[in-house]
């Protein structure tokens, strides 16, 4: 792996630590007022890492979910992650034969592309950073290990530990999607603004007219199939022309 591109992979990976840090400590704290002990809290970080499922987690196991039903629902929460490591690749062009974008440790540091490592890395990408396997996985493991040790130092702490700061727990809830949103935008352009209108109003259909999870998914399911299909689409009108 190229010191370079782990150079650069730290480098990109400051904004995200410093976001996650705090929000894996709510995350710890939040963890054991709910009743999980601090290995158990830590276990979900090291084994689940996905910020949003995680405090979904937490949720289900206090409502007393079924441990099989709460699984399948994080896992179908997660199923977008599994997209993540083939569009990097794509963007990067290492899925082309004679391109120059080793995929051998693709296993490793893929484990690492949260939503917000995603963003990060496809931001890099697109501002001229050359692909390499050191890059993605300092980017993602740094991230990783920032979310680690924010989620033990909260369990440390314990569940009464932001009692005292309600405005700074408020704050804490809205930083990860706040952070995903700064990313996003960072990397938007015209094209991709009508899936992100259909994704967020059948979101708001389906919160509306049934429930939050069933809006998530037509969320999920709309902006998925409409960002797979806008290229063909974009390419046939450009050939009716």
């Amino acid at each position: 792996m190229e010191r370079s591109g782990i150079r650069a992979g730290l480098a990109e990976a400051v904004p995200l630590m410093l976001g996650y840090f705090p929000i894996a400590f709510s995350f710890g704290v939040a963890a054991t007022r709910s009743g999980m002990t601090g290995w158990e809290a830590m276990a979900l970080s090291v084994i689940v890492f996905a910020g949003a499922a995680q405090f979904l987690a937490i949720a289900l196991v206090a409502s007393g979910t079924p441990v099989i039903l709460a699984g399948l629902t994080l896992a179908a929460m997660n199923l977008r992650h599994l997209l993540y490591g083939p569009v990097v690749l794509q963007k990067a062009g290492a899925m082309d034969k004679g391109a120059g974008g080793s995929r051998r440790f693709a296993w490793a540091w893929s484990f690492a592309l949260t939503d917000e490592v995603f963003g990060a890395a496809l931001g890099a990408l697109a501002r001229g950073q050359r692909f390499s396997e050191g890059f993605m996985g300092a980017l993602g493991f740094a991230a990783y290990g920032a979310w680690v040790a924010g989620t033990a130092a909260g369990a440390w702490a314990g569940g009464g530990a932001l009692d005292g700061f309600p405005a700074l727990a408020a704050g804490l809830d809205f930083m990860l999607p706040g952070l995903f949103l700064a990313l996003l935008l960072s990397i938007l352009s015209g094209a991709q603004v009508p899936v992100i209108l259909v994704a967020g109003l059948a979101t708001v259909a389906g919160t509306w007219a049934v429930s939050g999870t069933v809006g998530l998914f037509a969320g999920m399911i709309s902006g998925a199939v409409l960002g797979v299909m806008s290229p063909s689409l974009m390419r046939r009108g450009q050939d009716a022309k």
